[in-house]
């Protein structure tokens, strides 16, 4: 039997204490396949990154279950989770996140190095040569262009060989033609490993490209329906 990449049952999640308190995640369950491409929609505040964070390990539900690729989340310690996320998860943001005192080969190298890779700056030069930085392997993030970063982002995501890649409007940052072609390195990046991929995206073509688009609406999965292809 083929365990899913994602499980989440009953999962519960307030933000805030006494009158502050908001309810973001109300008894969510979902399962998304190896190899899967999921595009999460819903209005701000429909509780998308939130999902996406729990999803990581980088937010504790208050009640559920959360595992992925059979190892419950809830049963590692802080240190054990981030070894977990490290080597299992790779995440993109809409911001690039990238260290700026480091170089292009640097930041992707970095979370290799943290893990004790002996060969981070050779898999990191290999997956920016992917990406079509050959030639910013030495630039700093402020010497790069929006989309360069973003292919950094990416490149520091992939290295590790994740078997999950969370992307949270990955293109929120970049023009339509830069997006596009953001995506697509992603969509092609992650089917050529066989990575499962859950992408949170207020593009509707954009989650369109998945093989699944979750709605969700005030902290609860409205539908969860494979996209429709036309003849």
């Amino acid at each position: 039997m083929t365990l899913p990449a994602v499980a989440m049952r009953g999962v519960d999640l307030s933000l805030g204490r006494g009158a502050a308190r908001v309810h973001i995640l109300r008894d969510v369950s979902l399962t998304i396949m190896k190899g899967e491409a999921v595009g999460i929609v819903g209005a701000s505040g429909s509780g998308k990154s939130t999902l996406l964070m729990i999803m990581a390990g980088l937010e504790r539900p208050d009640k559920g279950e959360v595992e992925i690729d059979g190892v419950t989340l809830g049963g590692l310690s802080e240190d054990a989770l981030a070894r977990f996320r490290g080597a299992r998860v790779g995440i993109v943001f809409q911001s690039f996140h990238l260290i700026p005192t480091m170089t292009a080969l640097e930041n992707v190298a970095a979370p290799l190095e943290l893990a004790g890779a002996g060969d981070a700056f050779d898999r990191a030069r290999a997956e920016l040569e992917q990406m079509g930085l050959g030639d910013r392997l030495d630039h700093y993030p402020a010497q790069l262009s929006g989309g360069e970063q973003q292919r950094v982002a990416l490149a520091r995501a992939l290295t590790p060989r994740p078997s999950l890649l969370i992307a949270d409007e990955p293109t929120g940052n970049l023009d339509e033609a830069t997006g596009r072609a953001i995506m697509d390195l992603m969509f092609d990046s992650s089917a050529r490993r066989g990575a499962t991929l859950a992408l949170v995206t207020h593009d509707p073509a954009l989650a369109e490209r998945c093989d699944r688009v979750i709605r969700m609406r005030s902290g609860v999965i409205e539908t969860a329906a494979p996209v429709s292809v036309s003849a």
